[in-house]
């Protein structure tokens, strides 16, 4: 018999096993005679398939390589003994599932008590009768592929998990998105305006609001076309994504050339000083509009507001002071920032 090979191909029979409930032993023992004989014991047996190593050196090794349901080794080799290469196949991942049926000449309870420790699971007298070794090898090498396939079960569970998670975080991400600017859309502004509102009620804090109008926006789309327009306000989108620079800002779409920003816990000072920088962002932009008033080129005007909310008092409130600054911003000319009081 030639080490490290399987038993001789048997006949397909109308009961023979399929692939996936046959027992693949590897027997590791460096006495030809007891590979023999195990040989024969299992050789009338067409579920299971038999492999067999006399180098201990080559034990993890070839176990890695023909994947054995079971593992059939020997406590006492020249080199390294049995123990040892129980250890070695728990270290290595490729084998640390594996049973291993540890076959020793006594039956002594120090030594079980040491092949369990070392990970075997379970302990046979060598040459055990084939009734029993059959029993066992079937035992083991079912738990283990019953180990493998819930293991895979799972893998698969979870990977369906993810690509539901994914697909889910998708999905919120293009409700809450506009589709044009892929900014936050209305839905969302109010969402998260209506959360910030009452967190910052329970903690007595300041919320600001931006509320911006592309200035003479009509007459750029009548001078320029739809298809220009829309990339200004793409372009205007990313001058507000820009400037957004804590997580808690939130740039939205909030309805046709008109968007905001919500910005929890600023000063007035912040605010104003926020809002002039995005008006000279999206005026340094050099978008030509000759069909403006005010500019030959985009700009946009500004209202800003900061409140402290007080009880019982509703989100829309902060929406309408701003608002009121950005009205009186866009009479006294346009392209400018007004805070506004309430």
């Amino acid at each position: 018999m030639q080490p490290e090979h399987p038993a001789p191909t048997r006949p397909a029979s109308p009961g023979a096993a399929t692939q996936e409930n046959v027992a693949m032993v590897l027997l590791v023992d460096d006495q030809a005679m007891v590979g023999e004989a195990v040989r024969r014991a299992l050789s009338t047996e067409p579920d299971i398939d038999f492999h067999y190593c006399a180098n201990p050196d080559e034990a993890v090794a070839v176990a890695a390589r023909t994947k054995p349901t079971v593992i059939l080794q020997d406590l006492v080799m020249p080199g390294v003994d049995g123990l040892t290469l129980v250890r070695r196949y728990r270290d290595n991942p490729a084998t640390r599932d594996i049973p291993i049926i540890v076959l020793s000449t006594k039956e002594e309870a120090a030594m079980k008590s040491a092949a369990f420790a070392a990970g075997a699971n379970d302990y046979l007298v060598k040459l055990p009768d084939s009734i029993e070794l059959i029993a066992r090898i079937r035992y083991h090498s079912r738990s283990y592929l019953n180990l493998l396939q819930r293991d895979e079960a799972y893998r698969a569970l979870r990977q369906s998990q993810q690509q539901l998670l994914e697909t889910n975080l998708e999905l919120q991400r293009l409700t809450n998105s506009d589709g044009l600017t892929g900014l936050s859309n209305r839905r969302y502004f109010d969402e998260y305006l209506g959360a910030e509102w009452r967190r910052a009620q329970r903690e007595q804090t300041q919320v600001a609001l931006l509320m911006l109008d592309v200035d003479s926006f009509k007459a750029y789309n009548d001078t320029y076309g739809h298809v220009a327009g829309d990339e200004v306000l793409r372009r205007v989108a990313t001058v507000l994504r820009n400037n957004c620079t804590r997580a808690a800002d939130l740039p939205a779409r909030f309805g046709g050339e008109e968007f905001s920003m919500v910005l929890p816990g600023t000063s007035p000072g912040g605010v104003r000083l926020l809002a002039e920088k995005v008006r000279r962002s999206v005026e340094a932009l050099r978008i030509v509009h000759s069909g403006s008033p005010t500019s030959d080129c985009v700009t946009v005007s500004i209202g800003g507001a900061v409140l402290v909310p007080q009880p019982e008092e509703p989100a829309s409130r902060l929406v309408e002071v701003a608002d009121a600054g950005l009205y009186q911003a866009k009479r006294n000319g346009r392209n400018q920032v007004m805070m506004s009081l309430p």
